[in-house]
């Protein structure tokens, strides 16, 4: 075999690839594999709402911070209530209190259970009432419509229901736009995804505070507008579905947020079912999984609160199949275990997992497993592949699995999504056999010295050659079924004190080699003798034993470079010497070339004056007048413009002769150009027709 190709230098490049190779996995898996919320989101919540000085900020955030805690089932922390109990009742004590300020202090009191009279209630439920009557923009319906809910949640008996809330109902209507979006007022022609969650929440409000049954064909109609929503919802390649705002600058995160909390307080409150594609509402539950753990406390409280209405809903409740560990060990004789929950994490309801079939992943060949029912362990609440067949081997796989219901009625609450594809690696110790290191003759390609080796534990073989020989490493890897084992990278380096050279090692079937002509490389290797230090690094996604080992060093003896070889770059001292600072450059810029004298200049500024001044000349000479000049409004208004632009286009050659390039006047000189023709042709036509039927009158 031929020397391979020199692919880099550079130390460590080797342990920085075994490092990518093992990220790159744990990418692919986390893509397609989404785990449900387990304690790692509980212990992230206690570190995001942390209180400071006995609070969690504003009442927004604070219902936030009681509301992912209530969610998450974490204890809450009783040190906030004195304080917080406070500062809500003070606003709803107020008269002047904004009523998104009253909104969030009712839901922080509700959540509190603070100290609020009936008869404060009943003065805010009023002062609420009043506000959708005479409301300009969708925030004031949100949070007034918003503010009774929570009172009637809180205190049934306060009066809280609209008298006029089929008005209410169409004045929030009206916002809405044919594709399903909403506006956030009628002065605003920007229609908004978020604004469509919010109005959606706040139409269910007023469903609920009905003194008289809102009409179904009002209802039908919100119904036809989620639907057409749900036409521009967007997917990635993995399955998951999510809305991304177009105005506004809102993420998508917070965007889908808003969709779903509208979407479930709609379907809780009106009559009828809504109707959606099951995998749009497990692609949304997936979406925000797929995020994992937020490290923003606004994302968080997004996340758990709409995996919460997700759960919580009338449209469908999302099953999430997902696997613990995507890694399974032959060598440790691991089972594959597959856990089925809500996306809370909660227990599923009775159900069977079915492995449809498992293939290696980007290949064509038939399936290694196919119609295998997986066995449930009621203790763990885990479905488990007992053993694994001999036709899987190491290597990464796609995992087919389908969920069955085995009640008929759960198939009425709940979705599955049809079949479900996980990436799974099949990891195990590989093999090495064989393994042996030589120097060969470059002639007769005899063996002049041979050394075995031990892979993965120390070797310090040391060898000498000049450069009329060869180098050569060769090895075996198979897997434990007795497969050739080919891993992501096989490297090896050669290391001098001035400088390293890294080779790939190829394979044909199991036997690994690489052959090095020292003869082809005394011009990459500097013409440099002495001791090259040897080391092998092999790894792989799969190969628990990938290892980076050093072997021994080769004394090289190459000869003499010639007057213009190339010589290596220095090597510093310090390794982390060529982060510090740089040394300064210092550049002398050339003289500037001489230019004509300011009397000169002047000189050629007047005569390129010259033109314009015999052009005024002209026109004062053929007796220009304003006699002409249109007096109807439109054409006299053409005329202008007409008079503008010819005035632009003259500036813009004056901009040209004193900073603008030719590309910038150009294409400036284009859009004018083609606004001058237009009202220059309007112009000349309303006078051109004047003209014409003063000669025939």
């Amino acid at each position: 075999m031929a020397a391979e190709p020199r692919w880099g230098s550079g130390g460590g490049a080797a342990a920085l690839l075994l490092l990518l190779l093992v990220a790159a996995a744990s990418i692919c898996h986390a893509a397609s594999n989404f785990l449900p919320v387990s304690d790692a989101h509980r212990s992230a919540a206690l570190e995001l709402f942390a209180p400071v000085d006995g609070s969690f900020g504003s009442l927004e955030e604070t219902s936030e911070a009681l509301q992912s805690f209530d969610i998450l089932g974490i204890e809450r922390r009783t040190n906030v209530r004195g304080s917080t109990c406070s500062s809500a009742v003070e606003v709803l004590g107020s008269s002047s209190s904004p009523v998104k300020d009253v909104f969030y202090a009712l839901k922080v009191s509700s959540l509190l259970k603070c100290d609020v009279r009936q008869s404060q209630l009943e003065a805010i439920a009023s002062r609420l009432k009043s506000v959708p009557s005479d409301a300009s923009s969708l925030n004031d319906f949100y949070y007034s419509i918003g503010g009774l809910v929570l009172i009637k949640n809180q205190i049934p008996v306060v009066d809280v229901l609209l008298e006029d809330a089929d008005k209410v109902f169409q004045a929030i209507k009206a916002l809405s736009q044919s594709d399903g979006r909403w506006r956030y007022s009628s002065d605003n022609p920007v229609s908004s995804t978020y604004a469509a969650g919010m109005a959606l929440e706040t139409l269910a409000g007023v469903i609920s505070l009905a003194s008289n049954e809102i009409g179904q064909s009002r209802i039908d109609a919100v119904k036809n507008d989620i639907l057409k929503l749900f036409d521009s919802i967007e997917k990635y390649d993995d399955g998951t579905f999510y809305f991304d705002e177009k105005v506004d600058g809102v993420g998508p995160l917070a965007t889908t947020s808003s969709v779903v909390q509208g979407l479930t307080a709609f379907a809780s409150t009106a009559s009828g079912r809504v109707k959606l594609p099951e995998d749009n509402i497990l692609g949304l539950t997936k979406y925000f999984l797929s995020i994992g753990i937020p490290g923003d406390a606004k994302e968080f409280f997004n996340q758990v609160n709409s995996l919460s209405c997700l759960e919580n809903s009338r449209v469908s409740v999302p099953l999430i199949l997902a696997l613990p560990a995507t890694v399974v060990s032959l060598t440790n004789k691991d089972k594959l275990k597959v856990r089925v929950t809500t996306a809370l994490g909660s227990r599923s309801p009775p159900l069977k997992v079915k492995l449809v079939r498992a293939f290696i992943s980007g290949s064509k060949d038939a399936s290694v497993i196919e119609n295998q029912e997986l066995i449930f362990d009621s203790e763990g609440a885990f479905h488990i592949l007992d053993l694994l067949p001999t036709s899987i081997d190491v290597g990464k796989y796609t995992f087919v699995f389908e969920i069955v219901l085995q009640d008929s009625e759960d198939a009425k609450v709940y979705v599955t999504g049809g079949q479900t594809k996980v990436p799974v690696y099949i990891s195990a110790i590989i093999k090495i056999e064989n393994a042996e290191i030589s120097v060969l003759d470059s002639d007769l390609g005899s063996v002049d010295t041979q050394k075995k080796l031990n892979l993965g534990k120390e070797d310090d073989v040391s060898l000498a050659a000049n450069h009329l020989q060869k180098l050569r490493l060769s090895f075996q890897l198979s897997t434990p079924h007795g497969h050739a084992f080919k891993p992501h990278q096989a490297i090896l380096k050669l290391k001098h004190e001035k400088a390293e050279h890294i080779f790939l090692v190829g394979n044909s079937g199991k036997k690994f080699q690489v052959i090095l002509d020292f003869l082809g490389l005394v011009e990459k290797f500097f013409y440099l003798s002495g001791r090259y230090d040897i080391q092998l690094s092999i790894g792989d996604a799969v190969m628990e034993n990938s290892f980076c080992q050093d072997l021994g060093h080769v004394e090289l003896d190459l000869p003499e470079a010639p007057e213009k070889a190339p010589r290596p770059a220095a090597q510093p001292d310090d390794p982390f010497s060529k982060y510090g600072p740089k040394a300064e450059i210092s550049h002398i810029f050339r003289a500037p070339e001489k230019r004509p004298s300011e009397n000169l200049s002047l000189a050629f500024l007047a005569l390129t004056l010259l033109p314009f001044l015999g052009f005024l000349v002209g026109l004062l000479k053929l007796g220009v007048n304003l006699k002409n000049f249109p007096s109807a409004p439109v054409p006299a208004m053409f005329a202008i413009l007409f008079h503008v632009g010819i005035g632009s286009i003259l500036a813009l050659y004056a901009l040209f002769w004193l900073k603008l390039d030719l590309f910038t006047t150009l294409k400036a000189l284009g859009l004018l150009g083609v606004f001058v023709m237009f009202v220059g042709h309007r112009i000349l036509s309303h006078l051109a027709s004047t003209s014409s039927k003063l000669k025939s009158a």
